[in-house]
């Protein structure tokens, strides 16, 4: 009985120092808004808009139910591809901690609660962010610091634009539709990012180790380098209804040791046990990862926003490394949504996906296609629904003899999505 009332008492005192903190939780400097405010939003806004008052500490979480009527085939003889039924997937949760050390400096950590990948919680990743140096003395450099920031720690790096607005396991809430792109650029990497942020121009260069999975334990017959990724761009609001971005960036690692940039992703894909056979399962079915050792990448994404309508595009070119004997992958998306109704809260819209390439000089072609269409309506600014229709398709000579020849997974997606 005691320990029941120490628990309540406990959780009442935790209740009320977080309803004291509910006031400020979007008060924070510098931070991407949650929910429905957060879209095309992409790094972190440097408007100097917010007053800094104290320590401050935001506590958010995300939300993600799927219901999944999806069917699949191959043409292979060899078809032992599992069944599927129309069901529930796992529902996923991420929680997320933004604290407010200091003016203009800040904390970010996000945990897993559940995912595909993994049943139980683990910490995703963190970092530092500095907009201002006031903590070191008031007003220093301050001429400078109003273009500049700095990121540091082991968490997403900034790769294109395309993490932006794809679904990160349980924030699923700035993605239009269930899915991520077949080349999913996405990882966690310890890194060091330096920003430039002014009259519309988008400036960053960065350092990361290159890995995934932390070690300092050498492997035989490992090379181990850093990496170097950047971006520059433009963004401009030309009138209250025209908004155009356009961005272009690189990630170079040339040691030759396994890239995770198309297999970061540790949440799992969103496309349950599509394309699977009884004796391979994957947590990233639905997924393209060339699986280079040594790697350039290049992504270009245009962005344009007229009134309801909006338009997000990918070129992006994976490129293996020479002594590898490795050829290259292209990846064309465009995305077309139209926003309307009160607070443009509805949407409908589609989204066109192309991945093709080979792994060597000697190899046949590789080619993945997909479609999607479909639609939301964000019921607060917090709680979107979704629903889609996609299909998914396999072409090419390099799928010969294996289950995704002439493959295609095609159906329905709901998703509902909650995230503050």
């Amino acid at each position: 009985m005691k320990t029941k009332i120490k628990t309540i008492l406990l959780f009442l005192i935790t209740v009320s120092i977080i309803k004291g903190e509910l006031k400020a939780q979007n008060n924070l400097q510098y931070l991407r808004p949650s929910g429905k405010d957060g879209l095309n939003v992409f790094e972190d806004p440097k408007a100097d808009t917010i007053l800094y008052e104290r320590f401050k500490v935001r506590i958010g979480a995300d939300f993600a139910l799927q219901f999944q009527a999806i069917n699949h085939t191959t043409g292979s003889v060899n078809d032992t591809l599992v069944e599927l039924g129309n069901n529930f997937n796992l529902p996923t949760a991420n929680l997320n901690l933004d604290v407010q050390l200091a003016d203009g400096l800040r904390v970010h950590i996000r945990t897993y609660l559940s995912s595909r990948h993994h049943n139980e919680a683990w910490v995703k990743g963190g970092h530092v962010q500095v907009d201002k140096l006031d903590f070191i003395s008031k007003g220093f450099l301050e001429n400078v610091m109003k273009y500049i920031s700095i990121r540091a720690g082991l968490d997403e790096i900034n790769y294109g634009d395309a993490h932006f607005r794809r679904t990160d396991n349980a924030r699923a809430i700035y993605n239009p539709f269930a899915g991520n792109y077949i080349m999913d650029a996405f990882s966690t990497e310890a890194f060091s990012e330096l920003y430039f942020q002014g009259k519309g121009l988008i400036g960053m260069l960065a350092i990361s180790n290159g890995k995934l999975n932390q070690s300092v334990v050498k492997a035989p017959g490992t090379d181990y380098k850093p990496s170097f990724y950047g971006k520059l761009g433009y963004d401009n609001n030309f009138t209250n209804d025209f908004r155009f971005r356009l961005t272009g960036s690189w990630y170079i690692n040339n040691a030759d040791t396994r890239k995770y940039i198309y297999g970061g992703d540790r949440g799992g894909s969103r496309y349950y046990n599509v394309m699977e056979t009884t004796n391979d399962e994957s947590d990233f079915s639905g997924r393209f990862n060339p699986g280079f050792n040594q790697l350039t990448a290049i992504q270009i994404n245009p962005f344009i926003n007229f009134k309801g309508l909006e338009f997000f595009g990918i070129a992006e070119f994976a490129k293996g490394g020479s002594e590898d004997d490795n050829e290259d992958f292209i990846q064309l998306a465009g995305e077309l949504l139209y926003r309307f109704g009160r607070n443009e809260k509805f949407y409908v819209g589609g989204r066109y996906n192309l991945v093709t390439g080979r792994n060597t000089e000697d190899d046949p072609t590789q080619e993945i296609s997909r479609i999607n269409a479909g639609g939301g309506w964000f019921i607060t600014n917090n709680v979107v629904v979704k629903i889609e229709y996609l299909q998914q398709a396999y072409s090419g000579d390099g799928w010969s003899g294996t289950v995704y020849e002439d493959g295609k997974f095609n159906g329905l997606m709901f998703e509902t999505s909650i995230g503050f």
